[in-house]
């Protein structure tokens, strides 16, 4: 009954709403430039900035989640080698499947779920998860791909044009000087609005971003990287939780967020990266759907008092 609860509550609202973006796109053919921009210059942004003025976070816990993001991503860009070595993959086949593994979508897929699975500061932790995960995919992903065409600096600049960066910057400053800004109607209203709608615009821009996936490969062929995201992917934050020190529903929240699907800008790092492409966009439409299976078990399971005692 448990199981069930979770899908009917938490899961199932999320197939909903993404399933309107992936219908209004085969109908109308979204452009799908368009929305992502509203998304990561707008929605995010706003829901980023208004999230970490007025959350009540201990001192130091954004550096812990910081350092745990990084962790996870880079145990599995190492698993991911490995295995890519073990099953003699090609240097193409092991690169998507590593980026594959290591960048999960922390944004369009998690806030919603983290807002309807642990309400409240599990939102505001998977702000400083989202900022590594954009980072990484931006700086990591695209200085390895250009690092043998262009200078270091150069691979950087991506990051650079993050709004979502200048974001949290100017939220740690409004913090750090105490500015009222949410005594300013004309700039807190607005951004509360948007901030409001990241979780229907996320969900929506999902669905336009997987129905124009390209997922035309064997199932078989992902079952490595499907593996090392969705159930791998926990079982590493398990054990980094103890050793990052994180306690009760904190800790529960930073493993849910290590078990989301792959994020889909991979399909893009693996494109510019000369990486099989095709297996990085296949492992984000097939992890997603079996997302739905994954997620809804664990977050039963850390919601079962027997097990969420253990933390």
């Amino acid at each position: 009954m448990l199981l069930l609860e979770v899908f009917t509550q938490v899961l199932l609202p999320i197939l909903a709403m993404f399933a309107c973006g992936w219908l209004l796109d085969r109908k109308f053919n979204v452009d799908l430039n368009t929305v992502v921009k509203l998304n990561v210059n707008i929605f995010v942004p706003a829901f980023i900035f208004t999230k970490l003025v007025s959350a009540d976070l201990a001192r130091g816990i954004a550096t812990k989640v910081i350092l745990f993001t990084v962790c996870v991503s880079t145990a599995m860009f190492v698993l991911g080698g490995i295995v890519g070595r073990f099953m003699r993959y090609n240097p193409a086949q092991t690169r998507g499947l590593q980026i594959a593994a290591m960048f999960y979508n922390s944004a369009n897929y998690g806030i919603p779920l983290m807002a309807l699975a642990f309400p409240g500061q599990a939102e505001v932790l998977q702000v400083f998860v989202i900022l590594v995960q954009n980072i990484g995919n931006f700086t990591v992903g695209i200085f390895l791909a250009s690092s043998a065409k262009h200078s270091g600096w150069r691979a950087l600049l991506p990051a650079l044009r993050q709004v979502s960066i200048y974001a949290v910057a100017v939220a740690l400053l409004v913090r750090t000087f105490d500015v009222p800004v949410m005594q300013w109607r004309w700039l807190w209203v607005p951004m509360s609005y948007f901030a409001s709608g990241l979780v229907a615009m996320a969900l929506v821009t999902l669905g336009v971003q997987l129905s124009k996936t390209e997922h035309n490969q064997r199932l078989s062929q992902l079952s490595w990287a499907l593996v090392l995201r969705l159930i791998v992917g926990p079982i590493v934050g398990v054990l980094l939780v103890k050793a990052f020190g994180f306690t009760g529903e904190t800790a529960l929240v930073m493993i849910l967020g290590t078990s989301f699907p792959t994020a889909v800008n991979t399909a893009l790092v693996a494109h510019e990266m000369g990486a099989d492409h095709h297996f990085a966009a296949a492992s984000v439409f097939w992890s997603t759907v079996l997302s739905m299976i994954t997620v809804t078990i664990l977050i039963t399971l850390l919601k079962m008092p027997s097990i969420a005692g253990l933390f």
